[in-house]
């Protein structure tokens, strides 16, 4: 399995590859409406958010999206930085509840989430100067 990194900061890109993501027409759909909608409350990550939208290659209607992260999606994951696997469930900010596992989407974890596949890893800058990094394990 091809492991793939990419530079990511919470403004701009490094211009380093970036991993291919795939979403489902409604997600994007309904994440390119919510990045819009959170520009004003959470600028950063809504401009991340958007920039992983437009780049995403959009699956057919109806193909199946194994092995993916999808909104709704359990995903597995590994914080490279400390070793941690953690598993949660993408979901919507309405529906976000940490203790209950489930992580916003409009959240730099989670918009650094959705669309990729296991395997991929991806490092992006926090807006406070410091790097984080997580590699997908596995997505359902």
């Amino acid at each position: 399995m091809t492991q793939t990194t990419t530079t990511l900061d919470a403004t701009a890109t490094t211009g380093k590859d970036l991993p291919p993501i795939t979403l489902s027409g409604t997600d994007f759909e309904r994440l390119s409406r919510l990045a819009e909608l959170a520009a004003d409350k959470a600028p950063a990550t809504a401009d991340f958010l958007a920039r992983e939208v437009a780049r995403a290659s959009i699956a057919p209607a109806g193909a199946p999206l194994r092995g993916i992260v999808t909104m709704g999606s359990q995903v597995e994951f590994r914080d490279d930085v400390t070793g941690q696997v953690r598993i949660v469930t993408l979901v919507y900010p309405e529906e976000a509840d940490i203790a209950a596992g489930k992580v916003s989407v409009l959240t730099p974890i989670g918009a650094a989430l959705i669309g990729l596949s296991a395997g991929q890893s991806i490092e992006w800058q926090t807006p406070g100067g410091g790097w984080r990094s997580l590699t997908v394990l596995r997505a359902g």
